[in-house]
């Protein structure tokens, strides 16, 4: 970036409008995501095969596992896509572009090598039956030639939400979903393709989600020139691009870690009780959509803060998203305390796990304003590229986690489980907000607008 561009502050107003221009769009992309997966499920459903039921069930399983490994280049090219916005360095913001289509095609090549022993060694541990782990390694064999496309897809959206297209993005998430289920009836049911249908359907969804994006991304830079080769090549601005997404990859794995651990200890337990904890999280499954809608808009006007060096924007984003957050955190909460019950039933039939689910019910009422701040400032911590201390805070959380539990889930059982959970998704919020404190007067130091 260069110096004197990058030592000039640009002021700029942060608004209301401009939040939910980017957490409005998104939370719709987020809500429509699962109906990939329920498509699939559906679809193959029809056939009557357990079997190969269970394999659309475990592959998918393994795809979101590398899915959420490789969404740092989502969130990565987010971040620094945006502070380039804010610098006014628009070289650099295409620079960042095809720095992040380089990795994300490297990484999903990556993959394709390394099926074999990444297949074999997630079967190995799902356990399954010898007719699921035959058709989950047909499925797997044809999608995962989708990885590059999936992969790359991540990287344009991350870009396009950076320079605050949200909307572009959920044109985007829009035909990824049209396409997959329009040819999964057709490739499954009409003609007859099966468990190899709906892998192949996911690769020609990707792919015209790509060939969708990059159009739309050729138009947005129409007026702009690409960057010369030594400028996208740069060493330093590349070590920056891995380290960023380096400490994402660790927090997104901690996470995993976290929520494994959970259904783990609640197998324990118990069939019925794995059972209740799995339809309650299905609620916080739901809160996330529409509280990672604000963080998205947190990471894009941080970020562009940050590059613009404008303290003022930086925090009222972090204030306006954090507000919005919790507000539709409370909404959530509320949602749950009316209508928790009815939303049980209709998940499970079971009389047990109905029982079960409502016993716990508190938990999954506190869940999303316990999180909420973990939420937004994820969003913040990404838009600022602080993912050094995000990772920290992650790992920390983690530890308290565990510590918690080891306490509480021998005096309150299942309780205790929730509360260890509570604490950790509550205690990430709280440590990051603290971090933001401390890095806020160091990353903007007293200046003149005009310096």
């Amino acid at each position: 970036m260069d110096s004197v561009a990058a030592a000039r502050i640009r002021p700029f107003a942060v608004s209301h409008r401009m939040v939910l221009a980017i957490a409005v769009p998104m939370t719709l992309a987020y809500v429509t995501t699962p109906l990939v997966g329920i498509s699939d499920t559906a679809v193959i459903g029809q056939l009557g095969d357990a079997a190969v039921l269970g394999a659309i069930a475990v592959g998918a399983v393994l795809f979101d596992f590398l899915g959420t490994t490789f969404n740092f280049l989502r969130m990565g090219t987010t971040g620094l896509t945006a502070q380039a916005l804010g610098a006014d360095d628009l070289a650099e913001v295409q620079a960042v572009l095809v720095r992040a289509l380089i990795v994300a095609a490297g990484a999903g090549l990556l993959v394709i090598v390394l099926q074999g022993p990444i297949l074999s060694a997630f079967l190995a541990l799902m356990g399954a039956s010898r007719e699921v782990d035959a058709a989950t390694r047909t499925y797997f064999g044809v999608r995962v030639l989708a990885s590059p496309l999936q992969f790359m897809n991540y990287a344009l959206l991350g870009w396009l939400l950076g320079l605050g297209r949200a909307a572009t993005g959920l044109a985007i998430q829009f035909v990824l979903c049209a396409v997959n289920v329009a040819l999964n009836i057709l490739l499954v049911l009409v003609w007859d393709f099966g468990v190899a249908g709906v892998a192949w359907a996911s690769v020609a969804a990707e792919a015209t989600a790509l060939i969708v994006a990059i159009l739309l991304v050729l138009r947005v830079s129409r007026t702009n020139a690409w960057p010369s080769w030594s400028r996208i090549s740069d060493k330093t601005q590349f070590l920056r691009m891995g380290s960023v997404n380096r400490d994402i990859m660790i927090r997104s794995i901690t996470l995993m870690v976290a929520f494994s651990f959970f259904t783990a200890q609640g197998a324990r337990t118990g069939d019925v009780t794995l059972a209740a904890n799995a339809v309650l999280m299905n609620f916080f499954m739901i809160c996330s959509f529409f509280l990672d809608g604000f963080a998205t808009a947190a990471e894009q006007l941080t970020g562009r803060a940050l590059g613009a060096r404008y303290r003022p924007a930086f925090e009222r984003a972090v204030r306006l998203c954090v507000g919005w957050g919790f507000a539709m955190a409370a909404i959530l909460s509320l949602a749950t305390i009316l209508g928790g019950g009815a939303l049980i039933d209709l998940i499970t039939t079971a009389p047990e796990v109905r029982e079960t689910a409502r016993h716990y019910m508190v938990w999954a009422i506190l869940m999303p304003l316990a999180g909420v701040l973990a939420f937004e400032m994820d969003g913040v911590f990404i838009g600022a590229t602080w993912t050094d201390d995000m990772r920290n805070m992650m790992l920390v959380s983690l530890a308290a986690y565990f510590a918690v539990w080891a306490v509480a889930h021998p005096l309150l059982g299942n309780h205790g489980l929730w509360l260890a959970l509570v604490t950790f998704v509550g205690l990430r919020g709280l440590t990051l907000l603290w971090r933001c404190r401390v890095r806020v007067p160091r990353t903007f130091p007293v200046q003149t607008e005009t310096q």
